[in-house]
C-alpha cells in the first residue's frame, strides 16, 4: 500500500507537467502575432530603407529585354519557322473560326449588308434551343433577353459577343472533356492535371491576356485562345469528378457481363455522369463570357469594348447600360445550361415523356425556326433589328442622372465610407508593406507560410517573393497585396455574419442564396460600373468591388460549413445553457474552421482577380502596369512583368489557405 502511494507522487516529481502545458498553449495565433509584433518594431526603425520602389514611367533591365523580345518577334514573325507553321497556323484557324460564326450572326459577310442570319433568326434559334434542352419558361426567358439586348441598342454589339463564346467553348470542350475523362479513369493523370489545374484556376483574368498578344497578336484569335485557357479546367475538372462519382457497383456489373473497357465508358460511365458534365459545360460558358468581355483589353469585339472604352472615359451611362446587356447574357446561357442539367436528370427519370408529346412539338418548333432564319435571311427587316436604341438611351441617361444625384445627395455618405476603410484600414497597411524594406516584407510573408501551411508551403511562398523582386515592380505588388488583404479581411467579415445567418437559418438561406447564385454569374467588368458611379476612379472603388465580387463565394462556403455542424453537438450546447453567441462562437465557428479557411482561400483569389481589374478605374498597382502595357508599347515588358507578379501573389495566397485549409480540417 505505501509503494502504491508513493508510485504516483516519484511519477508527479519526475515528469515535467507544466511546462507540457504552458507548451501547449503557444498556438498558432499567438506565433502570428509575434512575428507581426516583430515586423512592426523592425518597420519603425527601417522604414523606408531598401523598398525597391519603381516610378510609373521606369523601367528595368528584366522590362526591356522582354521589350527586345517582343520587337523581335515582330520582325520575324513572318519569318521564323516556329511561327509560321505553328503559331500563325493556330491563330488563321481560330481567326477562320471566329470569322465564321461572326459573318453568321454578327458581321455583314461578302456583298450582304447584314450577316447570314439576321435579328429575328437569332432570337428564333435561341428559343428552339433553350426550349429543346429546358423547357418554355427558359425559351422565354431566352427570347426576352435577346430582344431586351436589341432594344438597348446593342444588337450588333453583343452578337460579337455571342460570336466569340462558342468558338471558345467549343474549342475548349473539344480538349476539356476528354482529359476529364481520362483523369477520371486514372489515378495518375489526375495527380498531374491538379497542379495546372490549380495553377489555372488560381490565375486572374487579366494575366492570359498579356503572353498570348506575345504570340498571336491582339485580337479575336488572342481572346478566342486565352478564353479557352481560362475556361477548359472547370469542364476538365467536373468531368473528372463526374466520372470518378459513379458507383463502384454499376462499374462492376458492368464488368462482370463482360463489357470491355470502351464498352464500360461509352455505355455506364458518360450515360450516368452526363448530369455532372452538363454542369461542367455551364461553368465553361460562363467563364468564357467573364473572360470574353476582359479579353477587350485587346481589341476584342463586343460588349466588352464599350464597357472599357466607357469606363475609360468615366462615361457611366454607356457604362451601366452594356453591363447590363452583359448581365442579361450572362442569366440567359447560365438559366439555359442549367435547364439542361436538370432536364437530364428528369430524362433520366421518366424516359418515356420525351417520346409520348414532346418529340412532335419539337419537331414543330424546329420547322417554326427554320422559317424565322429564312425569314432573317431573305428580308431586311427581319434582319437589322428594329429601332434605334431608345430603351438603351433611356436606361444610359437614367444611370447618368442616378449617378449625378448620388454624388449630390450621398457624396457625404459614401465619402465618409471611403475615408474611414481607406484611413483606417488601407492607409496603414499599404504603408506597412511598401515602406518596409523587401527582404523584411519577404521574411515576415516567408514566416507566415510556414506557420499557417507548414514548411512546404514555407517554401513555396520564398520562391514567390524571390520571383517578386525578380520582376522588377516589387512596390506595386506590395500595394495590390495591400488592397487585396483588406478587401479580404472585409468579405470575411460579411461571409461570417451571413454566413452563420444562412447557416443557422434555412429560411434566411432560400431568400438570400438566388441572390449569391446570380452574383456570381456576373462578369467582373460589371461591378465596376455603380461603384464608379458612387466612388469615382479611385483604387477604393476598385477594392469595394472586389468586397462585393468575392464576398458571395465567402457566405455559401460558410453557411455550409455552418449547416455541416451536428444538430446534436448545438443541442448539447444549448441543453448546457449556452445562448445563442455562444454557441456560434464556442461550438458552431471553432467547428466549421475548415469551411472558414476555404473561404478565406476562394475570397482571396476572387479579391485578387477583381482588384487588377480595377486598374481601369483608377486602382493603380499591378493592375494599371497591365492595362498601361497593352496600350503603351514601351511598357509592354513592364506589363508583362506585373502579369506575372499577378500569377505569384494569387499561387503564394492559394498555397498558404490551402496547406492552412487542411492542416485544420486534420
Amino acid at each position: 500500500m505505501t509503494v502504491a502511494v508513493e508510485k504516483p507522487e516519484k511519477t508527479q516529481a519526475a515528469e515535467p507537467a507544466a511546462p507540457v502545458q504552458e507548451t501547449r498553449k503557444i498556438s498558432r495565433s499567438m506565433v502570428v502575432g509575434a512575428i507581426l509584433v516583430v515586423w512592426l518594431v523592425l518597420f519603425l526603425v527601417l522604414r523606408g530603407k531598401q523598398t525597391l520602389a519603381l516610378a510609373a514611367a521606369d523601367l528595368t533591365d528584366l522590362h526591356r529585354w522582354i521589350n527586345d523580345v517582343n520587337d523581335s518577334i515582330g520582325a520575324n514573325r513572318n519569318s521564323n519557322p516556329l511561327f509560321l507553321y505553328f503559331f500563325n497556323e493556330i491563330r488563321l484557324v481560330i481567326d477562320h473560326l471566329v470569322i465564321f460564326i461572326q459573318e453568321l450572326i454578327s458581321q455583314p459577310t461578302g456583298a450582304r449588308p447584314v450577316p447570314q442570319i439576321g435579328w429575328l433568326g437569332v432570337v428564333g434559334i435561341a428559343g428552339y434551343i433553350s426550349w429543346a434542352v429546358g423547357n418554355w419558361r427558359v425559351a422565354l426567358l431566352a427570347v426576352a433577353g435577346f430582344t431586351f439586348m436589341g432594344l438597348q441598342g446593342l444588337w450588333q454589339e453583343s452578337m460579337d459577343t455571342l460570336a466569340l463564346i462558342p468558338c471558345a467553348v467549343f474549342v475548349a470542350l473539344l480538349f476539356a472533356l476528354p482529359l476529364g475523362v481520362w483523369a477520371g479513369l486514372s489515378d495518375r493523370f489526375n495527380r498531374i492535371m491538379t497542379p495546372f489545374l490549380d495553377f489555372m484556376q488560381t490565375m486572374p483574368t487579366f494575366v492570359y491576356l498579356a503572353p498570348l498578344t506575345l504570340f498571336f497578336l491582339i485580337g479575336g484569335a488572342s481572346a478566342t485562345i486565352a478564353t479557352v485557357i481560362y475556361a477548359a479546367p472547370p469542364a476538365i475538372r467536373i468531368t473528372a469528378h463526374a466520372i470518378r462519382n459513379v458507383p463502384a457497383t454499376t462499374v462492376e456489373a458492368a464488368d462482370s457481363l463482360g463489357a470491355t473497357r470502351r464498352q464500360s465508358l461509352l455505355k455506364v460511365l458518360l450515360p450516368m455522369s452526363k448530369r455532372t458534365v452538363v454542369m461542367g459545360v455551364n461553368q465553361t460558358i460562363m467563364a468564357a463570357l467573364a473572360m470574353v468581355t476582359i479579353a477587350a483589353l485587346i481589341n476584342a469585339p463586343g460588349l466588352g469594348a464599350v464597357v472599357v472604352q466607357a469606363l475609360q472615359s468615366l462615361d457611366v451611362g454607356t457604362a451601366f447600360n452594356a453591363g447590363l446587356a452583359i448581365v442579361v447574357m450572362a442569366i440567359v446561357l447560365d438559366r439555359v445550361t442549367t435547364a439542361a442539367a436538370a432536364r437530364e436528370e428528369n430524362a433520366r427519370r421518366s424516359k418515356n415523356r420525351l417520346v409520348t408529346w414532346r418529340r412532335p412539338l419539337l419537331g414543330a418548333g424546329a420547322a417554326v425556326t427554320a422559317v424565322l432564319i429564312y425569314l432573317s435571311h431573305t428580308y431586311l427587316w427581319a434582319a437589322e433589328f428594329p429601332g434605334d436604341g431608345t430603351i438603351g438611351s433611356h436606361i444610359a441617361s437614367a444611370a447618368d442622372s442616378g449617378t449625378t444625384w448620388a454624388q449630390d445627395n450621398l457624396s457625404g455618405l459614401t465619402n465618409a465610407i471611403r475615408d474611414a476603410i481607406t484611413n483606417g484600414l488601407l492607409n496603414p497597411f499599404q504603408t506597412l508593406v511598401t515602406d518596409s524594406p523587401w527582404w523584411l516584407v519577404g521574411a515576415v510573408l516567408i514566416a507566415l507560410g510556414v506557420v499557417l501551411g507548414g514548411w512546404k508551403s514555407g517554401g513555396t511562398t520564398a520562391v514567390c517573393v524571390g520571383l517578386l523582386v525578380g520582376t522588377g515592380v516589387w512596390s506595386d505588388a506590395m500595394t495590390t497585396l495591400a488592397s487585396t488583404l483588406v478587401a479580404t479581411v472585409l468579405v470575411m467579415v460579411l461571409g461570417i455574419v451571413f454566413g452563420v445567418w444562412m447557416g443557422r437559418s434555412p429560411l434566411v438561406d432560400r431568400l438570400i442564396r438566388p441572390s449569391l447564385d446570380a452574383a456570381q454569374v456576373m462578369p467582373p467588368f460589371v461591378y465596376l460600373v455603380p461603384f464608379l458611379a458612387l466612388f469615382g476612379p479611385t483604387r477604393f472603388t476598385a477594392i469595394v468591388a472586389a468586397i462585393v465580387y468575392g464576398a458571395p463565394v465567402a457566405m455559401k462556403i460558410i453557411a455550409d460549413g455552418i449547416r455541416a455542424v451536428p444538430e446534436t453537438t448545438v443541442e448539447a450546447a444549448t441543453s448546457a445553457g449556452c445562448s445563442t453567441w455562444q454557441v456560434i462562437t464556442k461550438v458552431q465557428l471553432p467547428m466549421a474552421r475548415s469551411a472558414l479557411t476555404l473561404a478565406t482561400n476562394q475570397g482571396l483569389i476572387y479579391v485578387l482577380s477583381m482588384v487588377v481589374v480595377g486598374g481601369l478605374v483608377g486602382a493603380g498597382a499591378l493592375g494599371y502596369d497591365v492595362v498601361a502595357g497593352f496600350s503603351q508599347g514601351q511598357l509592354f515588358g513592364k506589363g508583362l512583368a506585373a502579369g506575372l507578379a499577378i500569377v505569384l501573389l494569387g499561387v503564394m495566397f492559394d498555397r498558404i489557405t490551402q496547406a492552412a485549409a487542411r492542416r485544420t480540417s486534420a
